[in-house]
């Protein structure tokens, strides 16, 4: 009685707001994501696509809290695409390794979807390199990609 009792008052809490959301719904295409409720103050009680609204938008405006997500969404990853295209638009001699070794370390996961076609198989091929010469072809695909999947479109 007692487990069923803190079963319904758990879910009682979650549908009124009281707690702060880790990860989407039960039943959602992305229930395998989850993030630090620390770094994202997202109450239970919004909607998922506010909650990813919410998490794309922490991520343009501080992109170290992608380290803080696990298995994120394509919208998830392309907001850190567009990060890494700002950045280097804008700073073309400052790197985005940072940013790069933050979507590596996303791709560690068997369970993400892959925004970019090949970059999984890439990012699998280059993991014994270094760490600038990984970030180096990771761009180079990204750089390689059309437009219109919503990644970087740089400059050679």
């Amino acid at each position: 009685m007692n487990s069923t009792l803190l079963d319904w008052l758990k879910t009682l809490s979650r549908i009124c707001g009281f707690e702060t959301a880790d990860s989407f719904p039960p039943g959602h295409p992305y229930a395998r994501t989850r993030w630090e409720a620390a770094y994202f103050d997202i109450a239970s009680d919004v909607k998922p696509d506010e909650i990813e609204r919410r998490l794309c938008a922490a991520i343009a405006n501080t992109p170290s809290v992608f380290a803080y997500i696990v298995n994120p969404t394509p919208r998830m990853q392309r907001a850190l695409l567009n990060v890494i295209h700002e950045r280097l638009r804008r700073q073309p001699g400052v790197g985005a390794t940072d940013l790069i070794l933050l979507l590596i370390h996303a791709y560690a996961s068997p369970h993400i979807t892959e925004v970019v076609p090949g970059l999984r198989q890439l990012i699998h091929d280059t993991e014994h390199e270094q760490t600038n010469l990984r970030a180096h072809a990771i761009l180079e695909l990204l750089t390689a990609t059309p437009r219109g999947l919503d990644v970087i479109d740089m400059p050679r």
